[in-house]
């Protein structure tokens, strides 16, 4: 049996180092679309074809389940991911009620860090709605903080000055809560604990998809356990380069969560 991952570059690494850790004895596929990386910032149309042709690579190749691994994919295509193919299929959403509930009974705010395609989709605005009864979230666009990622910059200093510079016009004292809303975002764990106030926690929606997941596995009555926690890397660009760096960013992220050291 075989989970396939698909993102549009390493970002989705996050969320199989989390089922890598829950569900070790499974094989997997990783797919980065690296082509056209990142999503966040181009039109809906065309990403939605870019999922949708790279979903297909994966099935010729052969996977019985599929995780989308990226909030942006997920919005756009998962409805009509669902409609074409008969294995299960998990999409994310930013971890947006899980932080409303968590942080509810500290009067503070909720700040959810996501890409400009994710906010802009209907889907986020309903999931807004639907969950934030106090009117208590704020969106915070960060259109550079994947490419930073792709780039590998994880040097402190660097990205210390970057966040800092996003966040210059937010009283941190009101934020009880920020939402990991792109699964590139948790390589920056680390370096965002060095700088928000010790009273805000962080959220993601990775351990939630992944449990998801195992569910969904059940239901479908799909054997489990039989692998050995291999993983195939595949990219749309065939660079032999960039699959070499998805091997060193996923053995970043299962250190501890999150980046810990500079990459040079």
């Amino acid at each position: 049996m075989t989970i396939g991952f698909f993102d549009s570059g390493i970002g989705g690494l996050t969320v199989l180092a989390e089922s890598l850790r829950r569900l070790p004895t499974e094989n997997y596929l990783f797919m980065a679309d690296t082509l056209h990386v990142p999503y966040g910032t181009k039109s809906k149309d065309d990403v939605r074809s870019f999922i949708l042709e790279g979903v297909e690579q994966m099935v010729h190749v052969g996977i019985d389940a599929l995780v989308i691994a990226c909030n942006t994919a997920t919005s756009i295509a998962i409805n009509e991911l669902r409609e074409r193919y008969s294995f299960p299929i998990i999409g994310m959403e930013p971890a947006v009620k899980p932080a409303v509930e968590m942080n509810h009974a500290t009067g503070k705010r909720v700040l959810v860090f996501a890409t400009p395609l994710t906010l802009q989709q209907p889907k986020y605005y309903a999931l807004v709605h639907r969950v934030d009864e106090g009117g208590i979230v704020d969106s915070l666009p960060l259109p550079e903080l994947v490419e930073y990622c792709e780039a590998m910059q994880f040097d402190r200093e660097t990205m210390r000055d970057y966040f800092r510079s996003q966040l210059a016009a937010y009283n941190l004292d009101d934020y009880g809560m920020i939402v990991l809303g792109c699964t590139h975002y948790p390589y920056y764990k680390g370096i965002l604990h060095d700088i928000l106030p010790p009273h805000i926690e962080m959220i993601d929606g990775n351990a939630g998809t992944i449990k998801r997941l195992s569910a969904l596995l059940n239901r479908y009555g799909i054997p489990t356990g039989s692998g050995s926690g291999s993983v195939r890397f595949m990219c749309s660009g065939n660079d032999p380069v960039y699959l070499d760096k998805m091997e060193t960013a996923l053995a970043l992220i299962r250190e501890d969560g999150y980046v810990t050291q500079s990459v040079v």
